[in-house]
C-alpha cells in the first residue's frame, strides 16, 4: 500500500501550530513575478505539491523558478521563457495554470493554454474569465480537438469587465492582464477574496498601480515593474480552520498562528454559535478548544467575507460531533460533496436533502443549468460516535476533511489518495503529530 495515512484515532489532540504560508496566494505571486524585470524573491512559500509543480512548468518554459536555502523561500524570474504554449500535462495538475495567459501574452503577444486541471470540484466558471479577456482587447478561440485555448493580442489590454458574477481566479488574471494596459482598466463585481489583495500589494510594491475598493478595481497601466525587497505572502486561512476544527472535533485544543484575524472572522462567528471555544491571545493568535457540547448550526457558503466553500468539509466533520441537526448548503461550487459517502463509512450520519430556493440561478454563484440534477445540500444529525475505516481522498479539501474524520475516529484508520491532500498542506504529517495525532504516512 502507498500514498496513504494510518491513523488511529479518537483521543483530544493539544498543542500549537504555526501556519504555512497561503497555497491560493503562493501560486499566484509565483506566476506574477514572471511579468517583474529581474524577478522577484518571495517568502514563507509552502513546500506543497501544488507549489512544485508550478516550479517545474515554469522551469519546462525555460523561466527560473526554485526554491532557496533559506526555507521557505523561492526565487522566480521569466525572463528567458522561451515557449509560449503551457504543456498539457502540467496543465492537468494544477488548476492555476490558467493564470499563464497574462505573463505569455505579455512577452509573445500570443499563446496556448489548454483547459485546467486541479480539484473536480465542480465545472467552475472558466467563461467568465475568457470573457473578461476578450473584454480586454484579446482575441480567444478554444479548439475543442485539442482542448486548448488560443489568444492573441494586438496592443496593450484596455477597456473595462463586469463580472456577471465574482470569480476569484478570474479577477486575479484580469488584474494581471491590466497592469501593462492602456490608461486606466476597470473591473467590477470581482472576488473579494483577502488573497487577491495579497497579490495586489505584491504587484503594487513592484510598481503597479491597482486601487481596489470594496469589489471594483482600478488599475492604472504602468511600463514595468521591478522588486526591491522580498515580499513575504500571507498565512493559509484554511489550514486555520482545518487545525481548529480538528481540534474542536477531537475535544481538545489547539493555538494557531500567525494570520489576521479578519481573515477567518465568518468561521470564527460560527464557531462561536456552536458553543466552540475561541480565545484570542494577540493580534495574529488564536486558542480554538472545545469547551462543552456542540450545538447544531446552520451554515451557506458564500464568497468573502462570507463563509468560506473551502471551510465546509471541515464543518460537516465538526457538526457529526455537535448536538441536533445541522444543515449545510453549497451556493459556490456544484460538486464539493465528494466527501458525504466516506464521512458515512465512519459512521457519520449524513444525508442529502433539497434546499428551498425560488430562484436557483441567482441564488447560487456557479452557472446553474435547469436541466442538471444538483446536490447542494446536506443535513447531519449529530453527535455521533465514528468508528475507524477505509476512506478514498477525492480532492484537496475533502483530504483534510476525511484525516479529521479519522483522528476523531474511535480505533484505526486508512486514508488513500494522501498526494491529495499535500496538494495543498505543507508538513501534514510533522504538524498532526505535533499536536498530539497518531498518523503515518506509508
Amino acid at each position: 500500500m502507498e500514498n496513504s495515512y494510518i491513523i488511529n484515532g479518537g483521543q483530544p489532540l493539544h498543542g500549537q501550530v504555526k501556519l504555512s504560508g497561503a497555497k491560493n496566494v503562493a501560486l499566484k505571486v509565483i506566476i506574477a513575478s514572471l511579468m517583474i524585470e529581474g524577478g522577484a524573491i518571495l517568502q514563507n512559500i509552502p513546500r506543497i505539491n501544488d507549489v512544485f509543480e508550478l516550479l517545474n512548468l515554469i522551469k519546462v518554459l525555460g523561466g527560473q523558478a526554485e526554491f532557496k536555502e533559506e526555507e521557505n523561500t523561492v526565487a522566480v524570474d521569466g525572463g528567458n521563457i522561451n515557449k509560449n504554449e503551457v504543456d498539457l500535462l502540467y496543465a492537468s495538475k494544477i488548476r492555476v495554470s490558467f493564470m499563464f495567459f497574462a505573463p505569455l501574452l505579455k512577452k509573445f503577444g500570443s499563446c496556448r493554454i489548454p483547459n485546467p486541471g486541479g480539484c473536480r470540484i465542480g465545472a467552475r466558471p472558466i467563461d467568465r474569465i475568457v470573457d473578461g479577456i476578450k473584454a480586454l482587447g484579446v482575441s480567444v478561440r478554444y479548439k475543442h480537438d485539442t482542448g486548448y485555448y488560443q489568444a492573441e493580442m494586438t496592443g496593450k489590454p484596455r477597456g473595462k469587465f463586469v463580472f456577471g458574477k465574482p470569480s476569484h481566479t478570474g479577477t486575479e488574471l484580469l488584474i494581471l492582464m491590466s497592469v501593462f494596459g492602456e490608461g486606466m482598466i476597470r473591473l467590477e463585481n470581482c472576488a473579494r477574496e483577502p488573497e487577491i489583495k495579497d497579490m495586489i500589494d505584491f504587484l503594487n510594491a513592484a510598481g503597479a498601480k491597482i486601487r481596489q475598493n470594496a469589489s471594483t478595481i482600478e488599475i492604472t497601466g504602468v511600463d514595468k515593474l521591478r522588486c526591491l525587497q522580498p515580499f513575504t505572502i500571507t498565512a493559509d486561512r484554511n489550514e486555520a480552520v482545518t487545525y481548529a476544527s480538528l481540534a474542536i472535533a477531537t475535544k481538545g485544543e489547539a493555538v494557531v498562528s500567525s494570520i489576521p484575524e479578519r481573515m477567518i472572522r465568518s468561521f470564527i462567528i460560527k464557531l462561536q454559535a456552536a458553543n466552540g471555544g475561541y480565545e484570542k491571545i494577540n493580534e495574529t493568535t488564536f486558542r480554538f478548544f472545545y469547551k462543552g457540547e456542540l450545538k447544531a448550526t446552520n451554515i451557506e457558503t458564500e464568497p468573502h467575507p462570507g463563509f468560506m466553500t473551502d471551510w465546509q468539509p471541515n464543518w460537516a466533520v465538526l457538526m457529526t460531533q455537535a448536538t441536533g441537526v445541522s444543515l449545510i448548503t453549497e451556493r459556490v461550487f456544484e460538486n464539493r460533496f465528494a466527501y458525504v459517502e466516506e464521512l458515512r463509512k465512519l459512521g457519520a450520519e449524513i444525508e442529502f436533502v433539497k434546499p428551498p430556493v425560488t430562484n436557483p440561478a441567482e441564488y447560487f454563484f456557479f452557472n446553474f443549468d435547469p436541466a442538471k440534477k444538483y446536490n447542494q445540500a446536506v443535513r447531519i444529525k449529530g453527535p455521533v460516535k465514528l468508528h475507524g475505516g477505509a476512506l478514498n481522498i477525492t480532492d484537496l479539501r475533502a483530504g483534510a476533511t476525511l484525516a479529521i474524520g479519522a483522528l476523531v475516529a474511535e480505533g484505526e484508520s486508512v486514508v488513500n489518495g494522501a498526494s491529495i491532500l499535500e496538494r495543498g498542506y505543507e508538513n501534514f504529517v510533522e504538524k498532526v503529530r505535533s499536536i498530539g495525532g497518531e498518523i503515518e504516512r506509508i
